[in-house]
């Protein structure tokens, strides 16, 4: 329990997927067409849809760089090192990133109680397939059952493993909710971004969609946005390329501006097309997506406010806060999102065992030392406790 006193709840663990993650359910038949892997050089990687992914330098993860590796970067780089410095270290893989027994015993040792756990190759692979929009659900469908196999989605009531949804084909989306909720998921998670379906790109507030949203609404089950590859372009700024690691940066490109342009465009389209006013039991936690576009964010709701009067049921900026709840990165100004969001609207989430996460998860109560003492237990495990709990409508 350490400097807290109780064991904390942390909203954004993850897990290295196993080898077989995304073909051992999957028919051998629809390999060249949904994934396979492929050997070049020497390594191993992904084919997509018939191409090789080189998003991740060692998809097998192992050999893999250890846990915060990059923490000390993110939170300026004091040492002056560059991106490649930080990661000449390399370890082979630890139980606990495959292992949800070794993983529970890690979780005691580090003071967690509950973790929510989450994708690393699967929160990157829908734009890959995104041409292929019934590919992206047999692809996921397949994912689940190997995560629901090997993890489970609700391990001894501490290891929430998140089953990742794809809107890109909504009949398949609800079939995978449906299936997930009989197998006990307490969330669920998807990528902040209009997906491309048969009909081509749509927004997530499509009516189209109203009957996942519907469903997820009855169930009341908390829907995670998720950092992923959202399939931004830099319009000829830069090079569009999705890369998961950091040691080719070697100068700042607009691109490191895309990762909470998603989610603040994903947040503000729900609210202006006024999803929660169709659907008013929804609720849905942003994670790995930070904070810092939350103040222009809530001047552009009080700017639409003013300027559709009439438009909205209540001021969006309430609506925002009623709905959704905001996991910032350790970096970022916890001061400033409690300012926003509400402390009750606050998660704690670590990024454990990735690189640009923590070392060790409570390495983040230290963020926390100026809230008193309930406002920190609803950052550091109430909020996150409580969007665990399905809420049926």
């Amino acid at each position: 329990m350490g400097e807290l006193g109780y064991p904390a709840f942390d909203a954004d663990n993850h897990y290295y997927e196993a080898l077989d993650a995304f073909t051992r359910h999957l028919d051998p038949r629809l390999g060249p067409r949904i994934i396979e892997w492929a050997e070049v050089g020497g390594r191993r990687y992904h084919l997509i849809g018939g191409r090789i992914s080189r998003v991740v330098v060692n998809p097998t993860f192992d050999p893999v760089s250890p846990a915060g590796a990059m923490s000390e970067y993110f939170r300026g780089n004091p040492s002056g090192r560059t991106p490649r410095e930080y990661l000449r270290e390399r370890e082979p893989i630890r139980p606990e990133y495959r292992d949800r027994e070794a993983r529970l015993q890690v979780m005691d040792r580090q003071g967690l109680e509950k973790v929510w756990l989450f994708p690393t190759l699967g929160a990157i692979y829908e734009e890959l397939l995104k041409h292929d929009p019934e590919g992206v659900g047999i692809m996921f469908r397949a994912f689940n059952r190997w995560l629901d196999e090997d993890w489970g989605f609700a391990f001894d009531g501490r290891i929430f493993a998140a089953p990742y949804l794809s809107l890109a084909d909504v009949d398949a989306a609800i079939g995978e909710l449906e299936w997930a909720l009989g197998r006990g998921a307490r969330v669920v998670v998807m990528r902040p971004a209009a997906p491309t379906t048969e009909r081509g790109q749509r927004s997530p507030t499509d009516p189209m969609f109203d009957p996942f949203w519907a469903r997820v609404n009855e169930a009341g089950i908390t829907v995670v946005l998720h950092a992923s590859d959202s399939g931004y372009s830099t319009n000829g700024y830069a090079n569009d390329e999705f890369l998961a690691k950091f040691d080719g940066n070697t100068r700042p490109t607009i691109r490191h501006l895309l990762l909470e342009r998603a989610i603040y465009d994903f947040l503000a389209t729900v609210v202006f097309d006024k999803l929660f006013d169709r659907f008013p039991n929804l609720r849905m936690a942003s994670v790995e997506n930070g904070a810092e576009f939350l103040p222009d964010l809530f001047k552009k709701l009080h700017s639409a406010a003013r300027k559709y009067p009439g438009y909205f049921s209540e001021h969006p900026a309430d609506t925002l806060k009623q709905h959704v709840w905001i996991n910032p990165f350790f970096e970022d100004d916890l001061d400033e999102v409690v300012h926003h969001m509400g402390a009750d609207r606050v998660i704690f989430g670590s990024d454990w065992p990735h690189i640009e996460g923590l070392p060790q998860p409570l390495d983040y109560v230290v963020e926390t030392k100026h809230l008193d003492a309930a406002d920190q237990r609803l950052v550091m495990r109430d909020n996150a406790v409580a969007l665990t709990e399905l809420q049926p409508a």
